[in-house]
């Protein structure tokens, strides 16, 4: 091309947009300024800005805004292993907050989506919203949703997609109160990650921090984080707060004095909106207000964060309707046949395929009994839309097997009498439930369904309407569960003489009928003032099963969980396994057909135990939206050929997960990469309807550099009569590395068709970076040099291909210790020890763990040559003894890096806490020699610093006249 041939370069997008904002900014007073810090921002009509707030729910769909397309929930997503897929949802879900927002100016185009903490631990109530417990596999499907959300147009944005939750939130107990420990090595090489790759690939707009701590530090104050955040890309991020966050620092949390105090610690954090109050924004303004006036923020620190508010806007078009593409986008423009179709495959796509010993795919000609709490319901989550319409897994079926299929629910069907009043309990025609049945006939009739420890729902066998107490009246007039307090849940008590009682779960209320009329009312404060009832069952639910089973050739069992019952946001799960009435309808169903499918429906993994080994074959979806029913059965049937991999791992046993509330994920053993046990079903797990041999593992080279992309070429061959989609997955690991890192992660994955009968050849990119672990000793990401495996197979459990990896490059030195504080946050092992805050706004120190009198820290390869002293500096908790005492042993091999222990530890020194000052007043205390010191002079050497009584540690620095270069 000739030079007058170029084209001139194109103005960037987010330079244009940062200049407008700032002369948007220029015209703004500064009470309009505060003004927009809040989630409900007021119109500045002079200036073409209308009132705004930020957050449109659309995590799998657009909710809680009326009818649209309900996909399923991110876990099911996830298990499609296709980015793909998930741009083409999140690009239908981006259309319909589109539409929503052309119906009505105030459905935000900033939407609080996706979620990406990595699913460390199963029992996380929240778990349907993440997609993996690999950070980088999320990252890759939370960018491809993101983009999905976002759109394809170099200026305007679809919408603006905002990363939940930063950082570390894996726990509803306690949310709000809870530390999570996180030493730099899992900070970077687990958490980080999987916000990272969305945030590098421009795929997101905003960021929302999460409810809890990060070593003693709640996120929203976090600014060292928030920095390391926004380091990663030049665009600019509005950080939003999380619900009622900015009160929690002061209510709960108790970190700062009072509202004024810790929303100026919030804006000079880097969060730029306030979601709290619900629409009231003036305790906010007035907070702010008074935070300029007190001296706390400058006129700058407002400026900043408007700034990044205008730019998110002026990202939407708002200020630019005749250009904006997206403008076209109208109510027409949901539930459209193609996002039907989409909402379908997606469900066929996420189906897992865990087990088969050859009853699936059904066929032709065959009975199915569809029994269970799942054979026909489709449940909805917290964050789920109102689907247009939905379609259970029976009735699904029996449109593709007509006159073939039956169904039972299995819930025991009974009537309740009133002892007071003699009457049954019946609806009336609101629904009001009166004790004046007549008889026990179909007015009187309930079913009740099971979902586990003791909570129960119950549904009028008249009319299907769930019973619900939203008021202290109880009705018989829910479509389903739901609402952010569950009004449709109830626990059964039995009484010594046989008669029973109910209690409603979300007053903590009895059930009482009261005088006069006989109506029944959630109002009786203890037990001793509930109503009594006979039971009368009329129809046995596990009888029912059994029956249904008996006469079908083959038995789908289809169970799991009510997605607002007993694990959601606000309640983590009481434990793993599956509930004991579904388990009992289980083997109720199977002991009358052997040839029975254990079909799971879940927001998460369950403990499957016996279950397991019992059935004939063991499918899971999530909850898949409306499509449910016929996505699954297209898989059921063999019309699609089964493709889900899981994303998460389903343990064997729930000792293996560990610790809910542990972070440290390598001492935890915790996720695929640390955990010591083998999964019942593998991360990556899932099986087809025909048989693959992986035959073959190349790669482009086996000696590389840190910074290389190894192509590796996997052979897989089709040795079955059906066709497969494979998903071919590139495992590393580094067996002899110095430090404890994952025993396998995830480097590649792609997938592979493959006809009857075929061979095949798939190439697949895998980074060296992916095998690189936390530097402590200078703070960044390295690969260590050496020799490392690549390992490919069918599953993170299954890979029966080997290829060794050479890695050059320098080893990574001894810390050095003469002249440079040793972070003893960057510690390697300890031992009953937490990390906390070393001041309210900055910095990571270490102090005996609640509980305990003392703790240590242990830091491996200190170089200390030329060193003739110690310091460290400690700051007090609280009164008493407060200490520090060090100790060393050898640690260096012939290279002079530590590599293994040379020997008992000794004393080098201690050192007192002074008496004076508190948590923050931080004293550089000189450590009195002890009898090892010679042992620290001229050495590689391991120190163990050990804590007791109230004392907290930041740095420990070994100073000598020439120090270290």
């Amino acid at each position: 091309m000739a030079d007058d041939d170029v084209q001139p370069t194109q103005p960037d997008a987010a330079a244009l947009r940062a200049e407008r904002a700032r002369s948007l900014l220029a015209e703004l007073a500064l009470p309009e300024k505060i003004a927009l810090l809040h989630q409900h921002a007021p119109a500045v009509e002079r200036l073409g800005l209308r009132a705004f707030h930020t957050g449109a729910e659309a995590l799998h769909g657009v909710a809680w805004l009326g009818a649209a397309t309900v996909f399923p929930q991110p876990v099911g997503l996830a298990a499609t292993w296709s980015s793909e897929l998930l741009t083409r949802v999140g690009e239908a879900v981006g259309v319909e907050v589109r539409a929503k927002h052309a119906e009505d100016p105030s459905v935000s185009l900033n939407v609080w989506a996706p979620v990406v903490n990595p699913l460390r631990h199963p029992r996380w109530g929240r778990n349907e919203e993440g997609f993996s417990e690999d950070p980088h596999l999320t990252a890759e499907l939370a960018t491809a949703y993101a983009r999905g959300l976002r759109g394809d147009h170099p200026v305007y944005w679809r919408t603006v997609p905002t990363l939940k939750h930063f950082l570390a939130y894996n726990n509803e107990t306690d949310r709000a109160l809870t530390s999570s420990r996180l030493r730099p090595r899992v900070l970077h090489e687990y958490e980080l990650p999987a916000y990272r790759g969305p945030v590098e690939a421009g795929a997101v707009g905003a960021v929302m921090p999460s409810y809890n701590l990060v070593n003693g530090r709640p996120n929203h104050v976090a600014r060292e984080l928030l920095d390391e955040l926004r380091s990663w890309t030049p665009a600019s991020l509005l950080v939003v707060s999380d619900a009622a966050a900015p009160g929690n620092l002061v209510t709960f949390e108790r970190f700062y004095p009072d509202h004024v105090a810790g929303h100026a610690a919030m804006l000079r954090a880097g969060v730029d909106s306030f979601t709290d109050n619900d629409a009231d924004a003036q305790p906010t303004i007035d907070r702010i207000t008074a935070a300029l006036e007190r001296g706390l923020l400058t006129e700058a620190d407002i400026d900043r964060a408007v700034r990044r508010h205008l730019e998110l806007r002026l990202a939407t078009g708002e200020l630019d309707p005749g250009l904006d593409p997206y403008a076209g986008i109208g109510p027409q423009d949901i539930d459209l046949p193609e996002h039907r179709a989409l909402a379908r495959e997606a469900v066929a796509r996420s189906v897992v395929l865990l087990a088969n010993d050859g009853v699936l795919p059904l066929g032709a000609g065959q009975r199915v009994a569809v029994v269970g709490p799942h054979a026909d319901r489709v449940l909805h989550d917290w964050y789920s839309g109102t689907p247009p319409y939905t379609v259970g897994i029976a009735t699904a079926l029996a449109a593709r097997l007509p006159g073939a299929v039956t169904m039972a629910e299995g819930a025991d069907r009974v009537a309740l009498r009133s002892t007071t009043t003699g009457g049954y309990l019946r609806p009336d025609a609101d629904g009001t439930l009166l004790a004046d049945g007549p008889d026990a006939r179909a007015a009187a009739q309930i079913d009740i369904t099971a979902w586990g420890d003791g909570v129960v729902t119950l549904r009028s066998a008249q009319t299907g309407a769930l019973w619900s107490a939203a008021g202290w009246v109880v009705r018989a007039d829910a479509e389903r569960v739901g609402g952010w307090v569950v009004q449709e849940s109830f626990r059964l008590h039995r009484h010594d003489d046989a008669t029973w009682s109910i209690l409603h779960l979300g007053s903590g209320r009895w059930l009482r009928v009261q005088h006069g009329h006989g109506q029944v009312a959630a109002d009786a404060a203890s037990l001793s003032g509930a109503e009594r009832f006979t039971l009368r069952t009329v129809r046995s639910g596990l009888a029912q099963v059994a029956e249904a089973a008996r006469a079908a050739d083959v038995v789908v069992v289809a169970v799991g969980n009510d997605p607002h019952l007993l694990g959601r946001e606000t309640e983590d799960r009481p434990h793993l396994r599956l509930p004991h009435e579904q388990a009992e309808l289980w083997r109720a169903a199977r002991d009358a057909n052997p040839r029975a499918v254990l079909a799971v429906v879940s927001s998460y993994p369950y403990v499957l135990g016996d279950v397991a080994d019992q059935a004939a074959a063991v499918v899971w979806s999530s909850h898949g939206g409306q499509e449910l029913g016929p996505g699954m059965v297209d898989v059921l049937v063999g019309d699609r050929e089964p493709c889900g991999r899981l994303a998460q791992a389903w343990p064997a046993d729930e000792s293996h997960v560990g610790d809910l509330l542990d972070y440290d994920v390598i001492e935890a053993g915790a996720t695929y990469w640390y955990a010591e046990h083998p999964a019942l079903y593998a991360f990556g797990h899932g099986l087809s309807y025909t048989d693959v041999e992986y035959t073959g593992l190349r790669l482009d080279g086996a000696d590389v550099g840190p910074d290389a992309v190894v192509r590796a070429q996997v052979t897989v061959a089709n040795r079955g009569a059906r066709p497969v989609d494979e998903l071919v997955q590139l495992y590393g690991a580094s067996p002899g590395h110095r430090l404890q890192v994952p025993r396998r992660r995830l480097v590649a994955h792609a997938r592979v068709p493959l006809a009857p009968g075929e061979t095949r050849s798939v190439e697949l990119e895998a980074p060296v970076a992916r095998l690189a672990t936390w530097d402590v000793t200078r703070s960044q990401m390295v690969v260590e040099p050496g020799l490392h495996e690549l390992h490919a197979g069918p599953s993170s459990a299954v890979q029966p291909l080997r290829a060794e990896l050479r890695v050059g490059g320098p080893p990574v030195p001894p810390r050095a210790a003469v002249g440079r504080p040793l972070r003893l946050a960057d510690y390697d092992e300890q031992h009953s020890t937490t990390l906390a805050e070393r001041t309210r706004e900055a910095g990571d120190v270490v102090q005996p763990a609640p509980g305990a009198r003392s703790g240590w820290v242990l830091l491996r390869s200190v170089d200390a040559q030329g060193s003739d002293s110690l310091r460290i500096t400690l700051a007090r908790t609280g009164p008493g003894e407060a200490r520090a005492r060090v100790e060393v042993r050898g640690a260096e091999d012939a290279a002079g890096l530590a590599r293994g222990h040379d020997g008992a530890w000794q004393v080098a020194g201690t050192a007192e806490a002074p008496t004076d000052g508190g948590r923050y007043d931080w004293w550089d205390v000189p450590v009195a020699a002890g009898p090892g010191w010679e042992s620290l002079v001229g050495k590689v050497v391991d120190v163990r610093v050990v804590l007791t009584g109230p004392v907290r540690a930041g740095e420990l620095t070994a100073v000598g006249a020439s120090p270290t270069p």
